[in-house]
């Protein structure tokens, strides 16, 4: 059956630029830089932010899939592995070299296990080899498993009524947050400290990195872009739940994270305020306006860049002392964050959006093609973390 007629839908400039500061905060959260005290609570939980872009993926695709109920398939798959695949090949390719410390690390039956499954995004599904290879590339694996599911998820009948859709979401959300709770209570793992980002148990791992760990997290998205479709907000009712999501996450990252249990933060304890954030952003008002500002949203077209190939780049810059070699290392990290940043850019011109259009062109038909490029317009969804 062909898709419905694609329907141009307004582009979200402030959720772009929303993305790159995001990216950049999992950037300085990986790779921490000298004398940021001043923004020392975001940097150090970064880690939260990898939820907010799996619930920015649901929502990105609802808000532009949503009118297409007939959606071909075939056609939306095929959309997904333009975008995303070349750039993750790219990113395994570019960090060849990793491949020695991973020889190094673990058995070889893992090293050969991680071979093998790594290049068809797979590795998400086995805690230990998550983070094989590229280490933040597990979220591949998890969103290949949600792109797969999609076009059947979104023939769900939801309600339309503001409030119904707002119950659901909230009730994802405790649903999504169950496990952690429990792993909260029974601490199967004995550990004789609170976990943190190092604790690395295998059950641990399995909430931090499987893909099934964050279904309910992108089911919420999607539940949030259906709420954006009904809902009938004003400029000043936007901009004042805007301010009011970004003052709550400013006072749970400042004042309440560092009494909070790492496993509900990574979990999406805060998905509320994120999705509350993401509604405020989705329309013309002044907060809106400062999250677009023109450099976050060109930076933020190339996010899925920047987050795939940030983690092994620069630890191949530090691993093979470039800066020291060309005597620049008093600029550093910055000049690296900076190297990393135009790495992304230049993946994103040359090798994401030629690939992406050589794919379409290759093995789409070419009503599909021109719809697809119709009902995604300038929007994109970060996989990477993101998309």
């Amino acid at each position: 059956m062909s898709s419905a007629p694609a329907i141009r839908k307004a582009s979200l400039p402030a959720l772009t630029g929303l993305r790159t500061l995001l990216a950049l905060s999992i950037v300085f959260f990986h790779f921490t830089p000298p004398h940021m005290s001043a923004v020392a609570p975001i940097i150090e939980n970064g880690y939260i932010f990898v939820g907010f872009f799996f619930l920015m993926s649901g929502y990105i695709l609802s808000y532009n899939y949503a009118d297409r109920v007939n959606m071909n398939k075939r056609e939306f798959w095929l959309a997904r592995f333009s975008r995303l695949y070349p750039v993750y090949l790219f990113a395994l390719v570019l960090s060849f070299q990793m491949l020695r410390n991973e020889w190094s690390a673990r058995s070889h039956t893992e090293f050969w296990q991680g071979v093998l499954l790594t290049p068809f995004l797979l590795q998400g599904w086995l805690p230990n080899l998550a983070t094989f290879w590229n280490t933040v590339a597990w979220t591949l694996s998890c969103e290949m498993m949600l792109y797969l599911a999609f076009p059947y998820l979104i023939r769900v009948t939801l309600p339309r009524q503001p409030w119904k859709l707002i119950a659901l979401f909230l009730g994802l959300w405790l649903a999504g947050m169950v496990p952690h709770v429990l792993y909260l209570i029974f601490n199967p793992d004995h550990l004789s400290a609170p976990a943190d980002r190092y604790t690395a148990t295998y059950l641990m791992r399995v909430l931090k990195y499987t893909p099934p760990s964050y279904i309910c997290t992108f089911l919420a998205g999607l539940i949030l872009g259906q709420l954006q479709s009904v809902l009938t907000l004003r400029r000043r009712e936007r901009t004042a739940i805007a301010m009011l999501a970004l003052a709550a996450i400013g006072a749970a990252l400042y004042v309440f994270l560092p009494s909070l249990p790492y496993v509900l933060l990574h979990g999406g304890l805060l998905m509320p305020l994120f999705a509350a954030l993401t509604i405020g952003l989705s329309g013309v008002n002044p907060v809106a306006s400062l999250f677009a500002f023109a450099p976050l949203v060109y930076v933020g077209q190339a996010t899925f860049c920047l987050y795939l190939l940030h983690f092994n780049a620069l630890v191949l810059l530090q691993s093979n002392h470039i800066t020291e070699k060309l005597h620049l290392e008093a600029y550093d990290p910055w000049l690296s964050y900076a190297a990393v940043i135009l790495l992304a850019l230049a993946a994103h011109r040359f090798i994401e959006v030629p690939a992406r259009k050589l794919i379409l062109r290759s093995f789409g038909r070419k009503e599909a093609i021109v719809k697809n490029e119709v009902a995604e317009g300038a929007l994109s969804e970060l996989s990477y973390s993101q998309r």
